[in-house]
C-alpha cells in the first residue's frame, strides 16, 4: 500500500515522502497515529509541497549552522573552573558548561548533544572541542579554561 509520511519515521521514510508499507503496518499504526495518509492524487500534490518545504527549511537551517560555525571559529570562549594549585580541575569541563559559556559570551545557543570533546577536560589551559550543528557541518571550538 502507497501512503504520504506526515512525520519522520525512523526505517520507513521522511515527511513528505510518499512510500511503499505492508497494508497491515499501514491499517494497524501508520493511519490511526495520524502518522501518514493514503497516498490518493491530491495527496501528492501535497506531498510535493511538503518536499518543496522541507528542502527550503533544511537549506535555512544549513546556512545559519555554516553562519554559527564561521562565528564561534573567530572566538575563544572562556571557561572557569576550581582547579588545584598544579592546574588539574576538580572535575572536568563538561558539554553543558560549554554550552554555557557558549551562550553567555557569543549569545550563540547550542545543543550540549552537538558538543563532542575528544578527551575530558581535567586541566586548565586551551583546548579545542568539536561541535556538529548540522549533518556534515562541524567546527571547532577553541576554549581556554582557567581557575576560579
Amino acid at each position: 500500500m502507497k501512503v504520504l509520511l506526515r512525520q519522520d519515521i525512523s526505517g520507513v521514510g521522511r515527511r513528505g515522502d510518499i512510500v511503499s508499507v505492508s497494508s497491515g503496518h499501514a491499517r494497524n499504526f501508520l493511519l490511526p497515529r495520524g502518522l501518514a495518509i493514503a497516498a490518493t492524487d491530491g495527496a501528492v500534490v501535497q506531498a510535493t509541497s511538503m518536499r518543496r518545504a522541507r528542502d527550503l527549511r533544511e537549506a535555512a537551517d544549513r546556512e545559519s549552522a555554516q553562519a554559527i560555525v564561521a562565528e564561534l571559529a573567530k572566538r575563544t570562549i572562556q571557561v572557569q573552573a576550581k582547579a588545584g594549585s598544579e592546574g588539574r580541575l576538580f572535575g572536568s569541563v563538561t558539554a553543558t558548561d560549554i554550552a554555557q559559556a557558549v551562550s553567555a559570551q557569543a549569545g550563540i545557543t547550542l545543543d550540549r548533544k552537538s558538543i563532542e570533546i575528544a578527551s575530558p577536560i581535567r586541566t586548565v589551559g586551551d583546548h579545542s572541542v568539536t561541535v556538529e550543528l548540522f549533518a556534515g557541518i562541524t567546527g571547532t571550538i577553541s576554549l581556554s579554561v582557567s581557575a576560579s
